[in-house]
């Protein structure tokens, strides 16, 4: 497994991670991914009654597919405001789900806790790969499973943060999240702690009524755009707002009228060793 270097300042940066995910309302976007969490919990193949956590669990699409299937479920996420939503979202259901405001790099959890951990979207943006990927390895039990979703470089969401990394620049140093939504990075980070390690590439359709519909949602409450948008003069902003549109309509696949953009994740499944 690859080291971190010293050099990099990861606490201030994972404060500053943590300002842009609590700004907007991720949960506007993140219910609509719903069945990437539903698909996952398939794919690690979920039994009732064992111990799941999922982790930077956003507003709780993987902790509730998991839930639904009688396991005992643990939502972790550094915004709380967004473990409030996976409660609320859990209780409007009949579903028990604990939350715990934590960290996806020191998670409060004994070592082999936890027979499945889950991510959709969410360990991918820590900025301590290694660390995290390590902490994972960590709470899940020996044989136990490890589920992930990664926003791939070559997919729509890919090349949108590296549009947003023109306007945003992202701290120097860091690696990019999009590496998780890669085999040969995720080989790196697990090593020889799994025993096996699959990925499929799959697509979620996003769906909107047009670019300049789905750009206002993502500007609106999508931390990272959000963020990005308010950082820019006036002519920055229109020059940002330009280029999203262009991506947007270049990946529309609706045949007329309102917008379909399939943007390409990694399913990762991967076996802890014994």
């Amino acid at each position: 497994m690859s080291t971190t270097s010293t050099a990099i300042d990861f606490e201030t940066i994972k404060n500053r991670q943590q300002g842009t995910w609590s700004s907007g309302d991720y949960a506007v976007i993140g219910t609509t991914l719903q069945i990437t969490g539903e698909m996952l919990c398939e794919a690690v193949d979920v039994a009732a009654g064992e111990q799941v956590l999922d982790v930077a669990a956003g507003n709780g699409n993987a902790s509730l597919a998991a839930a639904r299937r009688g396991c005992e479920v643990t939502a972790s996420d550094y915004v709380p405001a967004l473990l409030e939503g996976t409660r609320a979202r859990a209780a409007a259901e009949g579903l028990t789900i604990d939350v715990k405001e934590a960290d996806a790099e020191a998670l409060p959890f004994a070592d082999a806790t936890f027979d499945v951990v889950l991510s959709t979207f969410g360990v991918m943006f820590t900025p301590d790969h290694v660390g995290a990927a390590a902490e994972l390895t960590r709470v899940c039990r020996p044989e136990g499973r490890i589920g992930l979703a990664n926003w791939t470089p070559e997919g729509f969401i890919g090349q949108m943060f590296k549009i947003v990394g023109r306007y945003a620049p992202p701290p120097a140093g860091v690696r990019s999240p999009l590496e998780w939504g890669t085999e040969s990075r995720l080989a790196e980070l697990f090593g020889t702690d799994v025993q096996a390690l699959e990925v499929q590439r799959r697509n979620f359709v996003f769906r909107y009524r047009s670019a300049e519909h789905w750009l206002d949602t993502f500007r609106t409450y999508y931390g990272p755009t959000y963020k990005a948008f308010a950082a820019l003069d006036a002519a920055g902003q229109s020059a940002f707002e330009h280029d999203l549109l262009a991506l947007a309509n270049e990946h529309n696949t609706a045949p007329m009228g309102a917008l379909r953009i399939p943007s390409e994740y990694l399913e990762v499944v991967a076996v802890k060793a014994r």
